[in-house]
C-alpha cells in the first residue's frame, strides 16, 4: 500500500474518471472507446457496454470450432441479465473459413445457432490489416495489460466492466469452462 501511495505522490500512476489508465504518463484505452460497425452495418460503441462484464470472440462458419456457437449461446441467454455480453466478430484469417458476407453470416448464425447475441461486420483480427479492436487487444502498448495473439477462431477475450482486458482464453477453451464462468460469477 506504501508504494502505491508514493507512485500517486509522484503521479506515476493514477486513474481517470473516463476509463482510461494512466501509468508512468502513458494513457491507456478502455475498450469503451471503441465504435464499430454491426453486421447490419450499424454503429456499435463500445461505451454503451460500461458496467458489464464482456467476451469477445472472433468467429467463424466453417470451422471445426464453430459448434461453440451453441454454447456461446446458451451462455449469453443465461448470463445476458446479469451484466454480461457476448460480442462476435466474423474473421476470415484462418483458412478461409468464414468466406461470407456479413449478411451470410448473419442467416447463418440465426438459422443454424439461433445466435442473439450481438454480432459485428466481418473484419481481419490478424495481420497487416488488422481491425483496430484487435490491435488494442492483442498489444500491450495500447491495451496497458498484456499482449496476445489470435490463434485460431474462437479465441475468446475476458473484458471488465470498466472495459480493460482480463484474460485471453484459448480458442479450443469451450465457453463454459469453470475459469469462464467463475469470472462472470464475480
Amino acid at each position: 500500500m506504501q508504494q502505491l501511495i508514493i507512485l500517486f505522490a509522484m503521479g506515476l500512476f493514477s486513474f481517470s474518471s473516463t476509463s482510461n489508465v494512466k501509468a508512468q504518463g502513458i494513457e491507456k484505452k478502455s475498450i469503451h472507446a471503441f465504435t464499430v460497425k454491426d453486421i447490419d452495418g450499424e454503429d456499435f460503441k463500445f461505451s454503451d457496454l460500461k458496467g458489464k462484464k464482456v467476451m469477445i470472440v472472433n468467429t467463424a462458419s466453417k470451422c471445426g470450432f464453430t459448434r461453440q456457437y451453441k454454447d456461446l449461446q446458451k451462455l449469453y441467454s443465461e448470463y445476458k441479465d446479469k451484466n454480461f455480453v457476448i460480442i462476435g466478430f466474423p474473421a476470415n484469417n484462418f483458412l478461409g473459413q468464414e468466406p461470407g458476407s456479413d449478411e451470410d453470416i448473419a442467416q447463418f448464425c440465426e438459422r443454424k445457432y439461433g445466435v442473439e447475441f450481438p454480432m459485428m461486420s466481418k473484419i481481419s483480427v490478424k495481420g497487416k490489416n488488422q481491425h483496430p479492436i484487435y490491435e488494442f487487444l492483442t498489444k500491450s502498448e495500447l491495451n496497458g495489460i498484456m499482449d496476445t495473439k489470435v490463434s485460431w477462431n474462437f479465441q475468446k477475450y475476458l473484458i471488465d466492466e470498466n472495459g480493460f482486458i482480463v484474460m485471453s482464453v484459448a480458442p479450443k477453451t469451450k465457453p463454459y469452462d469453470e475459469k469462464i464462468v467463475n469470472w462472470i460469477n464475480n
